[in-house]
This record gives structure tokens, C-alpha cells and sequence, in this order.
């Protein structure tokens, strides 16, 4: 149910050598031998206004992302990276897409029992690279595809890289198209047939409601990158993408509540005026940049910085620092700090705000203005060597990150992740 999207880039840059004894050039591979990363995320939130209910209630949900990347040498110029997972979440506004098919009473700030208060995503992402003998010119190409109960979506991309000045300077363009579809899973209330004798209110509830004619979206992006090695200690880099959407940008399930209808309930649950009504066109502008200074052996800063536009009002900035600290040949830790701010949409009301009158409207907080501040610390475990064993695989590295992230709206969320990375001997 929820809009997920996964794009994954990989940068496989070697380097050449000469051989001994036979006078040939001798061109190192791209990458040696087979690696798997096995990554898991646990995420788990909390706030009071879920979209669901119309901008009030529990916004409370859970998710644990398994994922596991294999990339496979093929020749000594191409990698192939199988990239597949699945997200399982349980989502207590969710569940209130039909709040009375559950054990509780219905209300918004408790989650119903029923079968949409959970849902499975599964995903897999291969992408192939291609590099040039001197490794200064790398193409790569990749599908993604990733479904749930009531999404589904395809895409497709490439992009070319291109290393300059002794490799100090690259460049990169890339593209990516997804083509989603939606099963709509309206609110109970809305769905045709439905009929509660429980139903109070002054009137009768009769909603402002029509079902989506259109039900896919398509996604376009096109990425540009550019970094440069300044110094041996200073290395900046800028990104620009450009994003458009056309289709079913709204949201199905989040419902609305108007200031100029009556209000209707069943026990503590107020029943749908409508859904949320986004505009079927939107254009994206982010631009970011980073620079990473080595202080010294043990002590490095990478600072990170974004500005965001789109053509529904939202403007946002975002800012953020990690300090790498080696404390060992094979242990760093990295604490972090992350600042982001944005305007409202021109298209969000609070509830019981917008007018029947408008156009679009949508109580989602996601498109209010608000701060965050997320707080965190990583640490990780390098062995070159490979000395510890799984099986027939090395273990190369294994990481830590916890990140907590709160927003002035209320929300909150807590973030574990676990990494692990091994190659075959």
C-alpha cells in the first residue's frame, strides 16, 4: 500500500596493471570474485496523524526489510548485481482503511485486527555494468520489479559514467522509467454496497466521492553527477535529478474530511467525506552536493547538503554531517547529524479545513510543513584479508547503524541496521 520505489548504483572502478614475464598488457578485473551482502532493517514509528484517518489518529507502524546483493563477475569487464528482498510491515493506520473488521471498537487512535493492518512487498533489482578496458568509461543497465497487495511496479534504466584527469574527475548521467499500477483499496465507507445501521449523524451520510478512473503512474528521472578529487585530502561532488510523475499520484486509501459536510460516525470513527485529490502531474527538482575532508588518520568529516523543488508548493532544505573516527585497523565509528526542513503543499488542509469547492485537496503530513532532526551512530568491521570464514565465503566487512528520527509534527521513528559483506574465496 505504500508508493515504494527502489533504484540501486553500483561504481565498480579498478584499475590496470602489467604483467610479468610475457611483455602483455594484463588488465586487472572489475571485480575479482563473487560478493554477497546480506543487509536487514527493522523500522519502527509512531505519531498522531495518520493519513488514513484523515491527518488524525495512530500513525504507529512497523516494517523488517531482509535484502540480500550478489554480484557476480563476469569476464574481467562486466558485473552482474542481483539485488531482491522483501518488506513486511504492519501499519496500524493501514488497518483503518476498514476500522470495524476487528475485535476493538472503532476509533482512530486504535488500530483494527483486520487483514489490511499488514502487507508484504517483495522486490528484485538486477543491474549489469559494463566496463571499458581502462576503465575510465562505465554503462550499466537494470529492471526493477516490486509488488504488493495492491501495487505493482515495473521499471527500467541505464546510465554511462566517465572518469577523467588520471580518475580524479567523473562524470555521470543516468535514467530510470517505473510504470506503476494500483488495485485501489478505498476506505470501507466509500465502497460500493456498503450500508451500517450503526451510521449517526445529522442527515444522511451521503460522501463526495468517486472512484479513480485513471489507476497506473509512470515515473521519469534523469540524474546528473559530477565529482572531483581537489585535493588528497578534499573531494566534492554535485548531483542534480530531474523527476516527472503523471498518473494516479494520489492515494487511494488516506481519507478527507471537509469543513463545509456533516460530520458521521460509527462509536468513536468519523466516516470519509472524501479521499485525498492530487493533481495527475508532478515535476521534481533536487539538488545536492557533498564534500568529504580527511582530517587525518583518524578523523574524517563528509558533510551532505540538498535543495529540493516541486510544482505543488513544496520546497525544502536538507543538511547533514558524519564524522568517521578510526579507532582501529579494522573498527570505525561514525556518529551523525541530519537537518531538514519544507514548506506545505499548495494542496494540504488539516482537518476539516479544505472546502468541497477545491479542486485537490489531501490532509497527509507528509505535504505539511515541518522539521526534522534525525540523530545517529554506525560502527563498522573491515577485514582485508578476509580471515573469518562462513562457509566458502570470507567475511569482508559487517555494519551497525541506529538512527532516530523526530519531526515537529510528532512523529517519531526508530531505525536499526545490520550489514554484512562477504566474498568467495
Amino acid at each position: 500500500m505504500r508508493k515504494i520505489g527502489f533504484l540501486v548504483f553500483f561504481g565498480l572502478i579498478s584499475w590496470t596493471g602489467i604483467s610479468q614475464g610475457n611483455n602483455q598488457e594484463y588488465i586487472k578485473k572489475v571485480l575479482e570474485t563473487t560478493e554477497v551482502e546480506l543487509l536487514y532493517s527493522y523500522y519502527s514509528q509512531d505519531g498522531d496523524n495518520a493519513a488514513v484517518t484523515g491527518g488524525e489518529g495512530t500513525e504507529k507502524l512497523t516494517d523488517m526489510t531482509p535484502t540480500i546483493v550478489v554480484s557476480i563477475p563476469l569476464g574481467e569487464d562486466n558485473v552482474l548485481s542481483l539485488d531482491a528482498g522483501i518488506s513486511a510491515y504492519t501499519s496500524a493506520s493501514s488497518s483503518n482503511i476498514n476500522p470495524f473488521d476487528g475485535n476493538n471498537s472503532a476509533s482512530p487512535w486504535v488500530e483494527s485486527s483486520g487483514a489490511s493492518r499488514s502487507d508484504v512487498l517483495t522486490y528484485f533489482h538486477p543491474t549489469f555494468t559494463h566496463s571499458s578496458k581502462d576503465r575510465n568509461k562505465i554503462v550499466s543497465g537494470n529492471i526493477a520489479v516490486s509488488a504488493e497487495y495492491d501495487y505493482f511496479s515495473i521499471g527500467f534504466g541505464g546510465g554511462y559514467t566517465h572518469l577523467m584527469n588520471e580518475k580524479n574527475t567523473e562524470l555521470g548521467l543516468s535514467g530510470q522509467v517505473y510504470l506503476d499500477t494500483y488495485k485501489p483499496q478505498y476506505p470501507i465507507e466509500l465502497r460500493e454496497g456498503f450500508f451500517d445501521s450503526r451510521i449517526t449523524g445529522t442527515g444522511t451520510y451521503s460522501p463526495l466521492f468517486n472512484e479513480f478512473d485513471q489507476l497506473n503512474r509512470n515515473t521519469y528521472s534523469i540524474s546528473l553527477n559530477f565529482s572531483q578529487i581537489i585535493t588528497k585530502r578534499l573531494q566534492a561532488s554535485l548531483s542534480l535529478d530531474l523527476i516527472y510523475q503523471e498518473g494516479l499520484l494520489s492515494t487511494p486509501h488516506q481519507r478527507v474530511y471537509l469543513q463545509d459536510r456533516n460530520d458521521f460516525f460509527i462509536e468513536e470513527f468519523q466516516l470519509a467525506d472524501d479521499v485525498e485529490k492530487l493533481p495527475f502531474k508532478r515535476f521534481k527538482v533536487p539538488i545536492g552536493g557533498r564534500i568529504a575532508y580527511y582530517l587525518n588518520e583518524l578523523l574524517s568529516l563528509r558533510t551532505y547538503f540538498r535543495y529540493y523543488y516541486d510544482d505543488w508548493g513544496v520546497t525544502a532544505y536538507t543538511g547533514s554531517l558524519e564524522i568517521p573516527i578510526k579507532i582501529s585497523d579494522k573498527f570505525t565509528v561514525y556518529p551523525m547529524y541530519r537537518y531538514y526542513t519544507q514548506t506545505a503543499s499548495d494542496y494540504f488542509y488539516p482537518k476539516e479545513t479544505a472546502l468541497s469547492t477545491y479542486e485537490y485537496y489531501t490532509s497527509d503530513y507528509d505535504l505539511s510543513a515541518f522539521n526534522s532532526n534525525q540523530y545517529g551512530f554506525g560502527i563498522t568491521y573491515r577485514d582485508i584479508f578476509t580471515q573469518s570464514k562462513v562457509w566458502k565465503f570470507g567475511l569482508k566487512s559487517i555494519s551497525f547503524r541506529f538512527n532516530q528520527y523526530e519531526r515537529t509534527t510528532g512523529l517519531s521513528a526508530s531505525i536499526f541496521e545490520l550489514g554484512a559483506k562477504f566474498i568467495m574465496d
